[in-house]
């Protein structure tokens, strides 16, 4: 942007509109959010060569005795509506897109400040009411505020990059270490993570225990909030 700017306050061009687009300093996306969780690889694919005991399966795993034998216990968390349910996730994902607006404020704030001071500028240096010597003066400076501009955006772009990252380990910490504890009962060989687009393609609804998950988790939450 240096040298967009160099441009526009130079006699011999005209102040061209920002071609900056006032976007937001990250693209929030929660889509693969979590997929740390559960990942435990593509083992799930060895339950392929177990053959399930005859007759239907069960229905949903925590209303069932768990199986017992060689077979593999399987389940899955349904990490798409865990994302769109979990209470901690939504506050947490308030607070980041917060972050983000108030400093993304600011930054275009004092970005239409810079561009209103280079038009006044470019107005005197086109109309001659300014000195060759103050026009050199007046130019350093609108480059020395050009700089911090830059240098502000790289700092809160990286901030909020930080905050995504704590926030993603918080969720992924908060998430395993319940299965962790919600498996001491179930006793599950594998408690997979499902979502859209994921490496699992297709699943088994009655295998699906998001719901139980959700609604701890939702509990617990509104428990530690006390």
């Amino acid at each position: 942007m240096e040298e967009e700017l160099n441009e526009q306050i130079t006699p011999a061009n005209p102040i061209q509109e920002p071609r900056e687009h006032k976007s937001p300093f990250f693209v929030f996306n929660f889509n693969t959010l979590l997929g740390l969780i559960l990942l435990i690889g593509l083992i799930i694919l060895y339950v392929l060569h177990f053959a399930a005991p005859s007759g239907d399966q069960q229905g949903p795993p925590l209303k069932v005795s768990i199986p017992s034998g060689k077979n593999l216990s399987v389940v899955f968390v349904n990490i798409d509506s865990l994302n769109a349910n979990y209470e901690y996730i939504k506050v947490l994902r308030r607070d980041l897109e917060s972050t983000g607006k108030r400093l993304q404020t600011e930054v275009l704030r004092e970005q239409a400040t810079l561009e209103k001071e280079a038009n006044d500028f470019q107005q005197k240096i086109n109309s001659n009411a300014i000195s060759e010597e103050k026009a050199k003066q007046v130019y350093e400076q609108l480059m020395q505020k050009q700089q911090v501009l830059m240098q502000k955006k790289e700092k809160y772009t990286q901030q909020v990059a930080e905050q995504e990252m704590d926030m993603n380990l918080k969720l992924v910490d908060s998430v395993t270490t319940f299965l962790k504890r919600f498996n001491r009962q179930y006793q599950f060989d594998y408690i997979m993570g499902y979502k859209t687009g994921g490496e699992i393609l297709v699943s088994n609804d009655t295998l699906d225990i998001t719901a139980s998950v959700l609604d701890a988790l939702n509990k617990e939450y509104q428990q530690r909030k006390k």
